[in-house]
């Protein structure tokens, strides 16, 4: 297991997204303006919030950025109204094999699982807060062979990358 991406809420992601790129070399951008997900949970309650994210990399180092496009609870609404915008959460992946251990394991710590997902691409995703540790969340992103397929694609256009085509839409 290790750290393979830094993830940021932005009030504007739009704004956030050339911010990135001129001071840390992030892009291209891979772009959700609408993120699909097939089940959402915020603290053991389903949720409906709509959010805008982006992908991108830097040297090894993938970045997400966040917008949520309304005012329902999130876990991105409590990290901002506790500390304002910026850093939210890193996130590891795992085997499927190992994304119930995984996440299990973090709960045993002491870290409460505030965030419950599976994405459109067939995958699972869990927060768990470990703010009083690490400054940030953690996110368990289970790497079904779609999460793998599009991370690679990322970071090979990251690698590649000549400044154009800066934003890239995605969904």
């Amino acid at each position: 297991m290790q750290v393979i991406q830094m993830a940021y809420f932005v009030e504007n992601i739009e704004e956030a997204m050339p911010r990135f790129t001129q001071a840390l070399g992030v892009g291209p951008w891979f772009y959700f303006e609408s993120f699909p997900f097939e089940r959402l949970e915020y603290r053991g309650m389903p949720s409906q919030a709509k959010l805008s994210l982006c992908l991108g990399m830097s040297g090894g180092m993938m970045y997400e950025l966040i917008q949520q496009r309304d005012d329902l609870p999130s876990v991105y609404k409590e990290v901002q109204r506790e500390r304002g915008w910026g850093f939210h959460h890193y996130a590891v992946g795992v085997t499927p094999a190992d994304y119930q251990r995984t996440v299990a394991d973090y709960v045993a710590r002491g870290y409460d699982k505030v965030l419950d997902a599976r994405v459109s691409i067939g995958a699972q995703a869990a927060y768990v807060d470990a703010r009083r540790d690490l400054q940030g969340m953690i996110e368990v992103i289970e790497m079904t062979a779609p999460v793998h397929e599009l991370f690679t694609m990322i970071r090979e256009a990251g690698e590649r990358w000549d400044g154009r085509d800066p934003i890239r839409r995605l969904g």
